[in-house]
Formats: C-alpha cells, structure tokens, sequence
C-alpha cells in the first residue's frame, strides 16, 4: 500500500533500493535517524545505500514525509527486535524515521556533540530545544526536542496508516523492540501522548499532571508578562512538542490549576476556549473585577 492521502501535506515517494517480501502490518516502529539535520540527508541515504537498511516513511524536520517502501511489504529498519515476545519485527511491522541527531554529549565549552561531531548550541540556540536526560532505557545524554512540525505530521500520518491498514493494533519504539542496544527515539519523545491520540486511549500525560497539581482559588487570575513576546499554552506542563496557542503578552487569564514540574512552577490557564500550561514565571497575579 502506497500512502497518496491528500490530507497529508508535503508526502513524497522515493523508492528504497532495499526491501523484503509482502507482510501483514501489525505494529509501528518509531525510530530517530541520528542523522544530520539538512532536509532530505537522511531520507536520501536510506533510499540508497550499501547498508541494506530501508524504512518505510521518513519524517523531517519541517514535517515533510517521504516515503519509501510499500507498506505491504517488509523494510529493514528494526534490526534484532522482539515485540509481546515476537521476534523479527521487521516482518510484521511498519518503520518511520523522524529525523534528529539522537544522542550528544556535552563538550567542554558547552556544546552538544553528535557522534559524527557535529555540533550544538546545548541550550538550544535556532534549531531546538536541547536537554539532558536520564532515563533506564537511555542512558543519560543530551537530547533534541522534536518540532511541531513532526509531532502534528505524525498526528497525520499514524491515522492514515490505521484506517487503511485494519491489521494495525500499536505504536511503539526502536527502544523498546530492542532494548540496550537501541535508545531511539529519545527521551523527549511524547510516546504516550501520539499512542493516546491515535489508539483513542486516556493520556497519561494529562492524568499526571492533574495529579500533581492543586486547583487555584475561584476568579484567581494572571497577566502574560513576556516584553512584548508572546507566550506558548502548552497541552501539559513539559516543553515537548506540544503548543495549543500562542498568549500576547498583557493578555489576563484565569487560573485553573498549579503545580511543580521538572522543577518549574506551571499554571493550567483558559484562553481561546482551551485549557493549557504556562509557565508561572512568565505571569503575574491580577484582580479581575
């Protein structure tokens, strides 16, 4: 099955040289490239190249997707995998690649530096957020943020793949299917959040953050302080990849919840209709008569 939704902006479709025989989908495998960022590096080099690695669609940085084998048919993206105790998951799954330089380190002069040596501003400067993260399935690292671009193209595509392919029944990661010897995609990944919006699950996401945050008083209000930027609401309190609205600055809002996460005060605020999270520091508290 090729993917020709016209829903889908920016699809393109280059052929791998490299495939396997018909499969029968019936999960999706998330990688990162770990790649350099330039549009169309990664995609290019796993079209064509003497690796034998193929993947079925890649995701760049801007959102455009590319694809790159049927997804009838096996790509060889996974590698030694084991799915619910199912080996060889190339064989009954579907791969997408969203480009992102994987694992950095940091150097001495604060720096991100990629395996290939490129090099990052490590507090993200123009190309993305970056941080450093510690988790048991990563290790630790410095990480780049995914863009909203990616996120809201994944939203996209992952539907498209379900509704035309019946036999699909999960989202998972390259992390997961083979566990210490692969870490991506990286820890800033919003996994449960993409897995809760297409399977049509309850987002943990969501459920944490009302659990560790306290409601504010009734008619308690605050006023965007930003000189003159505006402010992103966030769907929950992380700087994942997930803004719901953009707050100029001096705009009042009121106050739903507040709570402390990753060691920042967050507020649960009402604007445009829509619930979401700011940062508390960038607000200050106000009397709405």
């Amino acid at each position: 099955m090729q993917i020709t939704n016209h829903k889908l902006d920016g699809l393109r479709f280059k052929q791998a040289k490299w495939m396997g025989g018909v499969i029968t989908p019936e999960i999706v495998v998330l990688h990162d490239t770990a790649s350099r960022l330039d549009p169309l590096n990664a995609a290019n080099y796993l079209a064509d190249n003497d690796a034998k690695v193929s993947v079925h669609f890649v995701l760049e940085r801007d959102g455009t997707i590319t694809q790159q084998v049927q997804t009838n048919r096996a790509a060889w993206h996974a590698g030694k995998s084991t799915f619910q105790g199912r080996d060889g998951c190339n064989n009954f799954s579907v791969g997408i690649e969203i480009v992102n330089p994987g694992r950095m380190t940091r150097t001495k002069d604060g720096f991100a530096r990629t395996w290939w040596g490129g090099l990052f501003d490590a507090e993200g400067g123009t190309v993305g957020e970056i941080e450093e993260v510690t988790t048991p399935e990563h290790g630790a690292g410095l990480w780049m943020a995914y863009t909203e671009e990616q996120i809201e193209a994944l939203l996209e595509l992952l539907p498209a793949l379900f509704a035309g392919i019946p036999t699909l029944r999960d989202i998972t990661t390259h992390w997961y299917i083979s566990p210490g010897r692969k870490v991506d995609t990286n820890p800033l990944f919003p996994l449960e959040h993409i897995r809760a919006k297409v399977l049509g699950r309850d987002d943990p996401a969501d459920i944490a953050a009302e659990d560790a945050s306290e409601p504010e008083a009734p008619y308690s209000y605050v006023e965007v302080e930003t000189r003159g930027d505006n402010l992103n609401m966030r769907r929950w309190p992380s700087f994942n990849p997930n803004v719901l609205a953009a707050i100029p600055d001096g705009t009042p809002v009121p106050v739903l919840r507040r709570g402390m996460f990753g060691g920042r005060e967050w507020l649960l605020v009402q604007y445009g209709g829509r619930e979401g999270w700011i940062v508390a520091r960038y607000a200050a508290p106000v009397t709405v008569s």
